[in-house]
């Protein structure tokens, strides 16, 4: 699986967790430009490997997928804990806004819709970068 071919989405996607890894300070703009240009060359997920290997979370898609990438345990079907978090918690989230909703009479929607608002407005308009 390491010796797959990358996409240029998948290389693009790596770029983007780069951006992310400066954006958090965990990168300097000089070691970003390096990998970046390594990223841009790279024509197999083998070679980005080792531009990620020091970096925590978030990882390029290109590396969960393969072979090289750590693997994450993941909840089986049968556990009780996983149906309950992927059958059970959703209804009963859903189950206890609405009680909320009735029991505050429509206030606390009114306060849940106007309080973001408010605090868009103050916070003023967002720069893209």
């Amino acid at each position: 699986m390491s010796d797959m071919l990358l996409s240029d989405a998948e290389r693009q996607d790596a770029l983007d967790v780069l951006e992310e890894h400066v954006r958090t300070g965990r990168l300097d703009i000089d070691e970003y430009g390096t990998r970046s240009a390594k990223v841009t060359a790279a024509k197999r997920v083998s070679e980005l490997v080792p531009l990620f290997d020091d970096l925590p979370s978030p990882r390029p898609s290109a590396l969960l997928n393969g072979a090289t990438a750590p693997q994450v345990p993941v909840m089986s079907g049968g556990s009780p804990l996983a149906n309950f978090l992927t059958r059970g918690a959703v209804p009963i989230a859903i189950i206890l806004a609405v009680a909320v909703l009735i029991l505050s009479r429509g206030r606390l929607l009114i306060i849940s819709i106007a309080l973001p608002m408010v605090v868009a407005m103050l916070a003023g308009p967002r720069r893209r970068r």
